[in-house]
């Protein structure tokens, strides 16, 4: 059986985004949507998707469409993100309610959304549509939980690491575990398989987000290709803020505070300050610990899917290599 590596996937699936046509009339409501799309990206879900069918069955162009349409429905969500977050730009690139406006982005994403659930469920064998729409929708929607619960957060001093876990996994896990289980299922994985593979993609999903906090702070912001210190100046609810105020104590705590309540701050000072503040009290080595320790226990969960080990290599490669980027 052909074995897919990453790189081919994305090609593949790249392309086949690419020449999709969602443009017709009203131009003003599908432009934006081909304007999202051509944004590029990594691509990750779909790619999961294909690796995880790929355990099963090697005509992977059989579900392109599939994976597109979680791709859709990945990028209608930054699209809402975007607005909500009043987002000046998206990979270098105007966002959509600045290139259009607010209404044009609410409707655009609401079309996104019905067209990637269309998508998914158009030419889905009947065997499988009910398990694919399930797995689907119950991912989606909890990716509006975790939104939910990030805004949330905002107003919030005293979040816990658990509560910032689950609002992760919701926000960020779930569709990545979603993506292999339809994969598998598509594939004609057992149950028992599916289910590994999606909890193979919580870990990881957690693992990556973790990461994502732990660069912000401590990347080398030329490689990381963004800004270092994004989440210290908004005071975002990161597993690395809620560890320093837990970790934290006396003048330490005061400081920190203070620097969460400041209005008005140099942003290199204040960067500077809350880093050491995480220095001091150990957070870089808690977190790092915790990303090795999801990292391990998502290669032990795929470990037990039962397809020969050699099958899982790219699959296993792939979140590898998302794993060690600039590390």
């Amino acid at each position: 059986m052909k074995q897919y590596e990453d790189k081919e996937l994305l090609e593949q699936i790249q392309k086949f985004i690419e020449q999709l046509s969602y443009t017709h009339e009203p131009e003003n409501l599908y432009k934006p949507i081909e304007y999202v799309l051509g944004l590029g990206g990594k691509r990750i879900r779909p790619v999961l998707m294909l690796l995880a069918y790929n355990l099963y069955k090697e005509n992977v162009e059989s579900i392109y469409q599939q994976a597109a349409a979680l791709e859709t429905y990945h990028n209608f969500t930054l699209l809402h993100d975007d607005l909500m977050d009043n987002a000046d730009m998206r990979r270098n690139r105007p966002t959509v309610h600045k290139k259009w406006d607010e209404n044009t982005a609410i409707l655009s994403g609401d079309a996104m959304l019905i067209l990637s659930f269309k998508m998914m469920m158009e030419g889905c064998s009947a065997e499988y549509i009910s398990e694919v729409t399930e797995t689907f929708s119950k991912a989606a929607l909890e990716v509006c939980d975790g939104q939910q619960w990030d805004m949330d957060f905002e107003k919030r001093l005293d979040v816990t690491v658990n509560e910032y876990m689950n609002m992760i996994c919701l926000k960020t896990s779930v569709l990545l575990a979603a993506s292999l289980r339809i994969g598998a299922i598509l594939g004609g994985a057992s149950q028992t398989d599916a289910d590994l593979l999606y909890n193979f993609g919580i870990k990881m999903g957690l693992a990556f987000q973790l990461q994502d906090d732990y660069l912000d702070v401590y990347a080398d912001s030329s490689v990381f290709g963004k800004n270092i210190g994004g989440d210290i100046c908004s005071n975002k609810k990161t597993f690395m803020l809620i560890t320093a105020l837990e970790k934290s104590a006396g003048n330490e705590k005061d400081e920190l505070l203070k620097w969460i309540e400041a209005e008005d701050f140099n942003p290199e000072e204040k960067i500077k300050a809350v880093t050491q503040i995480y220095n001091n009290v150990g957070v870089p080595d808690i977190c790092m610990n915790k990303i090795n320790s999801l990292y391990n226990e998502g290669l032990e969960i795929l470990e037990k899917v039962s397809v020969e080990e050699s099958l899982k290599n790219n699959l296993r490669q792939f979140t590898g290599k998302l794993m060690k980027r600039v590390l």
